[in-house]
């Protein structure tokens, strides 16, 4: 069996991963909080510990891999944003603005991580749906001394769990003087977090001991991990970002409450995002989610191969560059591997490129080395472990051309130039994207009709949008009906 080797954040050590039961490796990754689209920094983790899952099947098989992430579906950022919506206008009660919300964003986020080529998770659990465990845990930590109830709150003492701080690297009394810590007169210490909270009668709220409220939002993950892969399991993944005060808190309570177990084995982290060298911000103008580069007409695959080009551990810059280059590269792979039946197995190289603590960039390294000896068998096969030249998600964008609107900008830069039906095919967008231009001016659409017809008797399938003209060729294309065009 290949030997899988993983940094683990929590000894800072790359460490030899077995599992602790080989029929059923469990990994939890902290999932988003639903009230608005995901942002590309967002995105990253999926596209990562995706990775991990797939390299986790194909070593110990399909059916012996629990993959959990969560829906964060009641917190105040959601409240929030329902409140700016009813403030905006909506009539209906706050509630069920939240709930509208929340069921809006998860569809908008499976939409997205999908066009990304991520696989769903084996378990994908909503908060809300697991309210009672939380109280039950809740409880027992009160039960135990590591909690207690004030003014309608719950609150964890951090100071009775001796080895708090270990995953960060950081002291109780060093957190304190460096952080902003809310300091409130329920707290019996400022460093405390809350388990529980009160809620108004227009927000979302459960009935508990300590009245209707709802939870905090480091509870939820120690609670949905515990009941749906049990006291120890192997894997918690998340961003850099979440290593404190979240993991660390999740640690706490899920170590105070099952003491004689260990919660997660090893604890993975990736690094930050950055937008063109500079940190990500809308006040900066770089702050993108990843529906506007697909609707830019970016693919998600270019997209992925973007982030996998980075390893997980370092900070990783996107780059319109960047996105050239790979989108290049990749309509180049599915010229070689188009209709071509993958091998049974990916190459050995790159599965050990992967085992050997997730080197996406050494196994893409590998998949140029494959695609520049003309094995197309191996390079789908190897391809698929992560996440590239998947078939059934191939909607043929490589084939198409693009020309953005008032750009004259074509899209598909990289391409080999010497293919002389792709040129054919950049000509008449151009054409077609210069004809609409006009149209729109005087209001008469006759040519760009004309064009689309005879695109469409060639062979081409036309799709025109706010972001552009696209052309997508059938397999029956006769460029030769394109001469002349423009």
């Amino acid at each position: 069996m290949v030997e899988i080797r993983l940094y683990n954040t929590k000894t800072r050590t790359k460490e030899r991963f077995e599992p602790i039961d080989p029929d059923n490796v469990r990994m939890y990754v902290c999932g988003p909080t639903v009230y608005d689209r995901a942002h590309l920094g967002n995105a990253r983790p999926v596209v990562v510990f995706d990775v991990l899952f797939r390299l986790l099947r194909q070593v110990y098989g399909e059916d012996h891999v629990t993959y959990v992430r969560n829906f964060t579906d009641v917190d105040d950022k959601i409240n929030a944003r329902a409140a700016e919506m009813k403030a905006a206008g909506d009539a209906r009660p706050l509630e069920k603005i939240i709930h509208s919300l929340t069921d809006e964003t998860i569809a908008w986020y499976h939409a997205d991580m999908d066009a990304l080529g991520a696989l769903r998770p084996t378990k994908e659990p909503r908060a809300t749906e697991w309210i009672g465990a939380m109280i039950e845990m809740i409880e027992d930590l009160i039960a135990k001394g590591h909690a207690y109830a004030k003014d309608g709150h719950v609150l964890f003492r951090v100071r009775s769990y001796k080895d708090y701080g270990k995953l960060s690297g950081r002291s109780v009394d060093d957190m304190i003087a460096g952080a902003r810590v809310e300091v409130a007169p329920f707290k019996e210490d400022p460093m405390d977090f809350v388990l529980w909270k009160p809620s108004t009668d227009d927000l979302p709220g459960w009935e508990s001991p300590w009245g209707r409220g709802r939870p905090g939002w480091h509870i939820e993950c120690s609670a949905m991990s515990h009941e749906l892969l049990g006291e120890t399991f192997d894997i918690h993944g998340g961003g850099i970002d979440l290593q404190f005060p979240h993991h660390e808190n999740e640690i706490a309570q899920s170590m105070c409450a099952h003491p004689e177990a260990g919660f997660a084995r090893f604890w993975m982290h990736n690094e930050m995002l950055q937008v063109e060298g500079r940190k990500m911000s809308k006040s900066l103008g770089n702050f993108f989610t990843v529906r506007d580069l697909l609707d830019q007409g970016i693919p998600g695959e270019v997209i992925r191969f973007v982030y996998l080009s980075t390893h997980y551990s370092k900070p990783m810059d996107w780059t319109e560059e960047k996105a050239k280059q790979a989108e290049a590269t990749l309509r180049k792979w599915h010229r070689l591997v188009d209709t071509t039946v993958s091998s049974a197995d990916p190459e050995p190289s790159v599965l050990s490129a992967l085992a050997d603590d997730l080197n996406t960039a050494g196994a893409i390294a590998e998949l140029h080395r494959l695609a520049g000896a003309g094995d197309a068998a191996a390079l789908r096969a190897s391809a698929d472990l992560l996440g590239l030249l998947d078939p059934e998600l191939d909607d043929g964008w490589w084939r198409s051309v693009t020309v953005r609107p008032g750009t004259g900008h074509i899209k598909a830069e990289g391409h080999e130039p010497e293919v002389a039906t792709h040129r054919i095919l950049e000509a008449a967008a151009l054409a077609l994207s210069r004809a609409r231009e006009k149209a729109m001016a005087d209001k008469d659409f006759s040519r760009v009709d004309e064009m689309k017809r005879a695109l469409v008797d060639a062979g081409v399938e036309v799709r025109i949008s706010k972001t552009g003209v696209e052309l997508l060729p059938a397999h029956d294309f006769d460029p030769a009906k394109l001469e002349g065009l423009g």
